[in-house]
């Protein structure tokens, strides 16, 4: 019985010792190894992305790509994979087919406004292939972040919206 106690005497004592650095804020995300390797963003310099067609741009770090990176895994993988989009394949992630969009989908603010409120590929429609996504979802950083990550990915990650699979 008193092994016991003292055991028990020791333990706390360690969790008393301990408790700060236990307790101690985490980094929220640090880079993903994806993000650092195929998208060529190194931890410690953030990228210059088109934030709009007039030229403007915004850095994104490697964790916020990374944090874009991990939305996308969780809201879009099903029907993405690879830059692919299997419910339409004909209509890609890749950058050109951004670009070929109506309107255009090559910068952050132009994704982040079809993901706010999908349109068919021509413009001329909402589409439902794509979820809507609303504020009360995922708040402009998130979505940001998000949009960040798929235009990072068409321009720099292999094999990214290929229309072969095999590629």
């Amino acid at each position: 019985m008193l092994r016991r106690s003292v055991f028990v005497c020791f333990l706390l004592w360690l969790l008393t010792i301990f408790s700060p650095v236990l307790l101690a804020p985490q980094p929220v995300l640090a880079a993903d190894t994806y993000v650092t390797r195929y998208l060529k963003v190194s931890g410690g310099e953030p990228v210059e992305m088109d934030l709009d067609a007039e030229g403007h741009t915004r850095s994104f770090t490697a964790e916020d790509l990374s944090a874009g990176k991990k939305l996308f895994e969780q809201n879009c993988l099903n029907c993405h994979v690879g830059g692919a989009t299997l419910p339409d394949p004909t209509v890609s992630l890749s950058l050109a087919a951004l670009k070929g969009a109506t309107p255009p989908r090559s910068n952050i603010n132009s994704l982040v406004a079809y993901l706010r409120e999908p349109m068919t590929y021509d413009g001329t429609d909402v589409t439902f292939w794509c979820r809507q996504v609303p504020e009360s979802w995922l708040k402009q950083p998130e979505v940001e972040k998000l949009a960040a990550f798929v235009l990072r990915a068409a321009q720099y990650a292999p094999g990214w919206g290929v229309e072969n699979f095999e590629s």
